[in-house]
């Protein structure tokens, strides 16, 4: 039973201690939490992903400040009030751009590093799959947030994702419209998605960064050689001073202060980017203002989901959308694809070294198509990467069971 001190003064460390606990939660999530040692720089991408979080949270504040969700004032609202009107509106701005494709780009890291040195296996499939979530949860966040300018390529890029709900033949129509609020892309559209986008989606977002934390506390964070590591006998050796012979270090302040180093490596090449090269964050198209009379020649989404689009474009109506959602699930169910009991980075698994980069190598190429027109040698590369990619989940079956027999 916990003992309480009467005499402590309200608000003193012991008198919080005593009824929050702060000293057990500061051991338990920080300075007893222990990392291998035996980890690289890439194990920094969860910290520098919810630092750009916090980014997108604090600029997202500012700029809604002076949105206006209406379809004849939202447009106006980013491209002239907040760029010119708003003292330092572009820099908030331009902060909220480059960090809504930053964070993608982080999240394929992290997934890929993931992937790259098994972690998503042996007790640690929560881990694996609460990422997944956060992916799928940022996913609706951007594409939610990509409405907001209503530029050309929000409205058409918007009508085109929507009309993936009439699930093909079975033309669910009535759901689509549901969604937008009516037959086209109007005011209750821009309205809904501005409502996921600012309040909703974050919400959702901020639960799952907790829950995905607290998943990493009990198997612990894996490690670049896939050692399976005595967590307490290592912590006692730390805690005696055997710190060489130990094989963990503790969160707070050891791994904590690589981190920070990481993170500031990042914001030197994140505010070069907001000052120097935004416009890499900013499509064109997106400049002129919705016509709902006037089609893009070309239709395509923000960079970061082009390799599923390009998957979803070479085939058929039906056959694309069974191909779109095999590829949605698939990542989902790769620590029960994977057979192999064998925790270890890739370049000690043989066959699963050459399939991870056949993967990296796929999805850049199903990216880079994916904002070409599809015609011509597009439209063949296009459909032969998307193949390859479907073909990856029952390749990779194969190879972890071979393994598994070696």
């Amino acid at each position: 039973m916990a003992h309480f001190d009467e005499n402590a003064k309200p608000f003193s460390n012991r008198w919080l201690d005593d009824r929050l606990a702060i000293n057990t939660v500061k051991k338990v999530l920080s300075t007893e939490y222990w990392i291998p040692k035996n980890i690289n720089f890439l194990w920094a991408m969860g910290m520098v992903l919810a630092a750009t979080f916090g980014l997108l949270v604090v600029s997202g504040i500012f700029l809604l400040m002076y949105y206006k969700p209406d379809i004849n004032m939202a447009f106006d609202s980013v491209n002239y009030t907040i760029m010119t009107e708003v003292g330092y509106g572009w820099l908030w701005r331009h902060i909220h751009g480059v960090a809504a494709s930053l964070v993608f780009l982080i999240i394929y890291i992290h997934m890929l590093t993931g992937i790259y040195y098994s972690s998503y296996k042996r007790g640690r499939e929560m881990i694996w799959l609460s990422g997944m979530l956060l992916f799928i949860a940022f996913s609706a966040e951007a594409f939610s947030g990509y409405m907001l300018p209503w530029g050309q390529m929000s409205y058409w890029a918007g009508m085109v994702i929507t009309n993936l709900f009439e699930a093909g033949s079975l033309e669910l129509t009535g759901l689509v419209e549901w969604i937008r609020g009516d037959y086209v892309p109007g005011d209750a559209f821009l309205l809904r998605f501005f409502t996921l986008h600012v309040l909703l989606i974050p919400l959702v977002i901020m639960g799952l960064i907790v829950f995905h934390f607290a998943t990493l506390r009990i198997p612990h964070v894996n490690n670049q050689d896939g050692e399976d590591i005595d967590f307490d006998e290592a912590a006692r050796l730390y805690k005696e001073g055997n710190k060489k012979e130990s094989k963990v270090i503790p969160f707070n302040p050891v791994f904590l202060s690589k981190d920070v180093f990481v993170l500031g490596i990042y914001f030197i090449l994140f505010f070069y980017l907001v000052f120097y090269h935004f416009d890499f964050a900013m499509d064109p198209v997106n400049f002129d203002p919705a016509d709902g009379l006037k089609t893009p020649p070309h239709i395509y989404p923000e960079w970061y989901f082009l390799w599923s689009y390009e998957i979803l474009r070479p085939f058929p109506k039906d056959p694309g959308l069974i191909a779109f959602g095999i590829a949605q699930i698939a990542f989902f169910l790769l620590p029960w694809i994977d057979r192999s009991p064998n925790v270890a980075p890739a370049h000690k698994r043989g066959l699963f070294f050459w399939w991870f980069w056949i993967l990296v190598l796929d999805m850049i190429a199903l990216t880079v198509l994916g904002k070409l027109p599809p015609e011509g040698i597009y439209n063949t590369l296009g459909t032969i990467s998307a193949i390859i990619f479907l073909l990856l989940g029952p390749a990779l079956i194969l190879i972890t069971k071979l393994e598994k027999k070696l």
